[in-house]
């Protein structure tokens, strides 16, 4: 209480407080639902953040069998991905079953080339360490990539798609590890 004022300014003091805290949390609403655009030259009304213009999206306890960001299956889409994965990294698979499980196969032929082609490419393997579903025909997964058997690109980010039934490694991934190998020279389909 600041001295020399009565305690009834104290509490006026206060209300007004609490009232001007009232404005700023309730204010924004009722102006957007009010407020005719006539105003002379008030400011404009605070834009609400997110949190106060979202509906928040109730957290199941245990998840339908198929939910709009997974397949039907997760537990075997995963394993499928990790499968697929590392067979496309594994420098003893052939051209033609890389092809299989890289994301428009035949037509990245010439880049998937490229990749194998390079003289790390044929000492390179992976292993995927996590998979989040984003779509049930897509999904991030982070993986280890290994050079030699010795992890040179540890928690690598990349992606794979759905694509006629198969878990497949998407084209922005190989494109992205071949933009990291220093290949500057343009591909078809990157």
């Amino acid at each position: 209480m600041v001295l020399g004022s009565s305690p009834r300014a104290h509490i006026r003091t206060r209300l007004a407080a609490l009232a001007a805290a009232a404005v700023l949390v309730i204010g924004p609403a009722v102006t957007a639902c009010g407020d005719d655009g006539g105003g002379g030259s008030e400011s404009p009304p605070p834009v609400p953040s997110k949190e106060q213009t979202s509906t928040p999206t109730p957290t199941p306890t245990s998840a339908p069998p198929e939910t709009a960001g997974q397949p039907k299956d997760p537990a075997a889409a995963e394993k499928e991905i990790k499968t697929n994965f590392a067979k496309f990294f594994d420098p003893k698979v052939s051209m033609a079953e890389k092809e299989k499980v890289l994301e428009n196969g035949e037509e990245m032929r010439p880049v998937l080339k490229a990749f194998s082609g390079d003289d790390r490419g044929g000492k390179v393997s992976a292993k995927v360490t996590k998979v989040e579903f984003t779509s049930p025909t897509e999904a991030k997964v982070t993986y280890d990539l290994a050079l030699n058997g010795v992890t040179a690109l540890p928690g690598a980010s990349g992606a794979v798609v759905e694509q006629d039934g198969t878990w497949k490694v998407s084209v922005k991934t190989l494109c992205g590890l071949l933009a990291m190998s220093g290949n500057t020279t343009p591909l078809p389909g990157c």
